[in-house]
Order: C-alpha cells, then structure tokens, then sequence
C-alpha cells in the first residue's frame, strides 16, 4: 500500500495512493475504490467494549467510512462521518474535488451521528448542490454546530426526498445511483447502488470485519490466486457479531422475507463491492459472494421455524 506524507504536494485523484498518513499517527486515510470514481474516505477507532455497534468484548480497531463519488462536473458524499473526524474528513475531500464543485450528500441513517453529524459544517464549508435524505424535514435533524448562523445554513441547504425505490443521477452525464430501503435494519436506512463502480452501499450491514491494528488494512480483497487477502471470518464470527449487536433481536424471529430481500438484491445487481458504514470494505466477486453467503446461512439458521426466540440480558453474548 502506498503512503504519502502530510507535506507531499497535492495530488489530482488519478495520482492519490490508497492511503493518506499524518505523521503523527496513522489517523485515517483515503482508499482508491474503484477506477478514481469511488473513494472511501476511512478514519479509525478503537474498540474498547464502549462502542454499541460492535460485541462489548471485541477489542481492536474498525473504520468508519464516508464515500465520495466523483465526476468531473460534481460529487457525491455518502454520510458525513463523526463529528471528531470533521477537520481530516473536510481535508481529505478538498483532496479530492476542485474548490466549488457542486457536491451532494446522502446520509443513509438519519438517526446515525456517523451518517449526519457533519452535515450542517460541510454545508457551510462545500459548494453544498443537496442534500438526498428519506424525510423532507431532515434539516431538523442536523443541527449539531455551534456556529450562530448555522441554523440558517441548514435552511437555506437545498433537500431533495427519496422514495423507498428511486433512482438519482449525478453529474450531467448522469451517473445513474439506485436507492433502495435496507431490507434488514433496525431503524430508517437506504442502500445505495452505483453501477458505474459496481459498488453496493450497505449502511450498518456487512460491517463485521475489523482488524487487531489501526493501521488495517481497511479492504478485503482477492489476490491474484482469486482468494480473499487476510480475511479469516467464519460464519461464526458472523453469527456472534450480529446477535452481540444491534440485530441481537434477529433469533427465532421469521428471516424469510430479509432473507428473499438481501437476496433479490443480490439477484438483480452486479456486486463486486459491498462498502459498509463502518468496518472493512469487502472487495472483489468472491469475497461478495462469501460474505453474503454468510449473512444468508445466518439468517436461515435464525428463523423461527429452526430456532427459538428468547430473552437475552443486556451482558450475556451469544
């Protein structure tokens, strides 16, 4: 993986490397996704049993992941990251788009700080073009600066409303992005489809790989031998990771209808990527395929007419 330094000269996006390194500290970075159109723009944290979307127990580190879609004549950024990462997210996509470019947002979970507690501060910093969210009041819900204007920032913020199916377009070439609603979540979540990249935007599902370093790496991909690189998760893993978490609720309920959605997804998209909200980016048709497998035989082996839904205590981990 290539690094540059804090002080090397700035780059176009065809010349980034995979990860940019502060010389403090790695503190995140930004990863080339796909052919210099699809950017993860990842910052890290440890984990240390305080983070609620990862198994009290699990010790390491994860990412957390906004995603910047590029044109030449716009760009899109999906979810707005941490309010602690705001001043490297903000740096990292000057990095990437020309002063004034007209860019959009599409924060997928608008209960999530991760997806939208830098809304109002990019909105003010950006050539802000709209912002894509599920509510057409979902300024209300994005008042978290402290600037004594920025209520009318998120006023004057232009918002654009999706359905539940929908299809928007960036860029006047027309860079075509399904929506579509999450078929398994716990609150209100959009996925999105690029089929420029052939990327799947999963929000808070298949977010259950991290890694024992902060220094990642941040993709599971193939290597030229067409196996996953430095990706030893089990079905286990994957079953332990859910129940410990927010979809602890999922045992001896009825999977079938999540199961027929994630798979009529898969089904009617081609996925070589699946990017998550947080967690490692799964990157090439067999790991896809892996993962989702996983996820399937998970659910299938939850549903009510094989397993038994019970109470489960706030500290007990299955």
């Amino acid at each position: 993986m290539s690094i540059t330094t804090h002080d090397a000269p700035k780059k176009t996006p065809k010349q980034m490397p995979q990860q940019a390194r502060q010389p403090q500290g790695f503190t995140g970075g930004i990863a080339s996704v796909a052919d210099d159109r699809l950017y993860a723009l990842q910052n890290p944290f440890a984990l240390d049993g305080r983070v609620s979307a990862y198994p009290a127990s699990a010790r390491g580190f994860s990412v957390a992941n906004s995603y910047l879609l590029t044109q030449p004549d716009a760009a899109m950024l999906i979810d707005t990251g941490f309010g602690k990462d705001e001043p490297a997210i903000r740096a990292q996509i000057e990095r990437l788009i020309a002063p004034r470019l007209p860019l959009s947002m599409f924060p997928l979970r608008l209960n999530e700080f991760m997806s939208i507690n830098n809304v109002e501060s990019f909105a003010a910093h950006f050539n802000i073009d709209q912002c894509y969210t599920s509510n057409p009041d979902a300024a209300l819900w994005f008042d978290f600066g402290t600037t004594a204007n920025g209520r009318n920032i998120l006023d004057a913020m232009k918002v654009t409303a999706v359905t539940r199916a929908d299809k928007i377009e960036l860029g006047k070439a027309g860079r075509a992005i399904d929506v579509m609603q999450a078929p398994i979540r716990l609150i209100a979540t959009r996925w999105l489809y690029d089929g420029t990249t052939r990327t799947l935007f999963s929000s808070d599902m298949f977010t259950h790989t991290w890694r024992d370093t902060e220094t990642g790496p941040w993709i599971v991909q193939e290597t030229d031998n067409n196996s996953a690189d430095d990706d030893s998760t089990s079905l286990r893993d994957v079953r332990s990771f859910m129940l410990n978490t927010r979809y602890w609720w999922l045992e001896g309920v009825s999977t079938d209808s999540m199961r027929r959605g994630i798979g009529d997804i898969f089904d009617k998209y081609d996925i070589e990527t699946i990017a998550p909200g947080y967690g490692c980016i799964l990157r090439g048709r067999k790991v896809v395929a892996r993962h989702y497998r996983m996820l399937d035989d998970f659910l299938k082996a939850c549903d009510k007419s094989v397993a038994v839904s019970r109470y489960v205590t706030r500290d007990e981990e299955r």
